[in-house]
């Protein structure tokens, strides 16, 4: 059994304001031994961060001492050569582990976000890989994440209030069509529409549902996941796909 997490926050006047009292509610989810948190994508204020260091040390000081991996959330991150947007992830010692960054960058990002080009797959509590926001569209991303062996998928949004319904229809469907629990974290405000959701699944004589887990607010959660029962089913469901043109 791994206790996995979710934040869903609101935007904050300054990052130090956002950054202090989601620290609370990690705090919190620390104290319930919770393995893995996620944040949504761009729920700072400044979202443009040049020293991931500096602006997640209280962060760093939770995941250690709480022995917790802190995906901070999703931010461009701007150098001399390129803009990217990019999940940091914190390891459960207190240090930067490694980084997902967007493959597929939304709309008007296309004009100067750098493509990722590799699904990475991170391993501390458990197996997991990361799909920011826009890649969860594209059955490929999680598809591959999977085959390459993660065991559960964390993705931070940055969802609009009209894209709520289609956003959960693809976390859905990216969950049954892979057979992996997914935790979906958003930002809720005037404008973005909250509803971060943990898909778990449940099978009943070979049928497989969701069952689905909503957050209302700023707020943290989390949920023991047995990520070993999903196990045979994927195995069948990869097997019994065929090639085809």
């Amino acid at each position: 059994m791994v206790k996995l997490g979710l934040i869903q926050t609101k935007v904050h006047s300054s990052n130090e304001k956002g950054i202090a009292q989601v620290s609370k509610i990690l705090k919190k989810l620390g104290r319930q031994n919770t393995d893995i948190v996620c944040l949504p994508e761009q729920w700072l204020k400044n979202n443009k961060i040049t020293d991931f260091e500096k602006e997640f040390l209280e962060f760093k000081k939770i995941a250690k001492e709480f022995s917790m991996t802190i995906i901070p959330g999703a931010f461009y991150e701007i150098t001399k050569k390129s803009t990217s947007i990019i999940a940091p992830i914190i390891g459960p010692m207190g240090e930067f582990i490694g980084r997902q960054e967007k493959i597929h960058p939304f709309d008007y990002e296309r004009d100067n976000v750098k493509p990722g080009k590799e699904a990475k797959i991170f391993n501390t509590a458990c197996r997991f890989g990361i799909i920011i926001c826009y890649d969860m569209v594209f059955p490929k991303v999680a598809n591959t994440f999977v085959k390459k062996g993660a065991q559960v998928l964390f993705s931070p949004s940055r969802i609009v209030k009209r894209g709520i319904e289609p956003w959960q229809m693809y976390v859905q469907v990216r969950a049954l069509e892979n057979r992996i629990p997914i935790l979906a974290a958003n930002v809720q405000n005037y404008k973005f529409g909250g509803n971060s959701l943990i898909i778990d699944l449940i099978e009943n004589n070979k049928v497989m549902t969701t069952k689905i887990t909503r957050l209302d607010g700023e707020c943290g959660i989390s949920k023991e996941l047995d990520l070993k029962k999903y196990e045979k089913s994927r195995r069948i469901r990869f097997r019994d796909s065929n090639n085809f043109q």
